[in-house]
């Protein structure tokens, strides 16, 4: 059976009880796990004003995990450009390719990952509008800045240079990420490898690969993954019980209310939780979700890679933790990780 390169994706979730240190030691423990069993690559989601999300600077935690690493890729899956400067993302990457090099991805976004309100805020009072029109030219300036040649950028009647380094050897990879045909479209036209965030809905991946593979304008080949969400246990029941706290997770963000502003409940505390959204609904959450035993799962990822013709699949271990459970890990998301990865890479 051909091994499958298998990632994955962490949003570092703070459970109820934990602080964000302790939050932060679960992810250094889950990211040693990936690298002793050959993980491709490591990427953290960018997200905003969420109890139940750390992963509020994806720079800062990817410089604290490839520091506790020693040979997979880390990375942003991913950084918000909206919310962001172009030159300052090209400083942090920059920065951060100079210190661990070859083992820097550059993921790149084009949602804000928060809400309104916090949206505002990142930005200073500006309008989204403006940055997420301007998108296309935003990721270009990136690239162009990251370049270890630089670039000169024209302000008023003069040309000025601007290089994201002094002295830049490299530049990391830049990916783009979606769960549309925008950036499917995009990829393919500025030449960039693309990733389709199946673990969102489950729906459109195929459309969206098409679409990138056969506009792909170069140079080089089309490059692409998927993501999904997954648990493995010692059965589908317990499966689907450790994946409850995320499954209420996703569900609350379609419900009214405060749901957002509290951590990410424990199993104990999940199964006690009355359904955010009606129950069609709240099932639809986890459709496209990969839950069972570690054989189980492992053939339907590698069932996920032969349906979308990707030798590459990025999972994020959505395994909650019992009440009891030591703070400092994330046990059944460590399983999750290690039962997969000795039977796909």
């Amino acid at each position: 059976m051909s091994p499958i390169a298998l990632s994955v994706l962490d949003l570092l979730p703070v459970r109820t009880g934990q602080t964000t240190a302790q939050a932060l030691d679960a992810a250094r423990s889950l990211a040693v796990v990936a690298d002793r069993g050959g993980v491709t690559r490591y990427w953290l989601a960018e997200h905003h004003n969420t109890m139940s999300v750390a992963s509020t600077s994806p720079p800062a935690a990817i410089g604290m995990l490839a520091a506790a690493t020693e040979r997979m890729r880390i990375g942003s899956g991913g950084v918000m450009l909206p919310n962001h400067a172009p030159l300052a993302v090209a400083e942090q990457f920059a920065l951060l390719e100079a210190a661990y090099p070859g083992r820097i991805d550059l993921g790149i976004g084009r949602a804000p990952g928060t809400d309104p309100v916090t949206s505002w805020a990142l930005r200073a009072g500006q309008s989204d509008a403006d940055a997420v029109q301007r998108f296309p030219e935003y990721v270009q300036q990136v690239m162009a800045f990251m370049d270890p040649e630089g670039a000169a950028v024209q302000i008023g009647q003069r040309q000025h240079a601007i290089r994201a380094t002094p002295l830049a050897r490299t530049a990391p990879p830049v990916w783009l990420l979606g769960s549309s045909d925008y950036s499917a479209r995009l990829a393919a036209e500025l030449g960039l490898p693309y990733v389709f965030a199946h673990h969102f809905a489950g729906h459109g991946t195929a459309a969206a690969l098409e679409l990138y593979r056969s506009s792909f304008a170069g140079p080089g080949e089309p490059r692409t993954f998927l993501t999904v969400n997954a648990v493995v246990a010692d059965s589908r029941e317990e499966a689907e019980r450790l994946a409850l706290p995320f499954h209420l997770m996703m569900a609350s963000l379609q419900a009214p209310g405060p749901l957002r502003m509290r951590p990410l409940l424990t199993v104990d505390e999940a199964l006690e939780e009355p359904l955010p959204i009606p129950q069609p609904a709240f099932d639809a959450v986890t459709d496209p979700w990969l839950l069972g035993t570690a054989d189980e799962v492992a053939d339907q990822v590698r069932a996920l890679a032969a349906q979308f013709g990707v030798d590459e699949v990025m999972v994020q271990p959505v395994a909650g933790a019992y009440a009891a459970e030591q703070l400092d890990r994330d046990l059944h998301r460590e399983r999750t990780v290690q039962e997969l990865a000795t039977r796909l890479v």
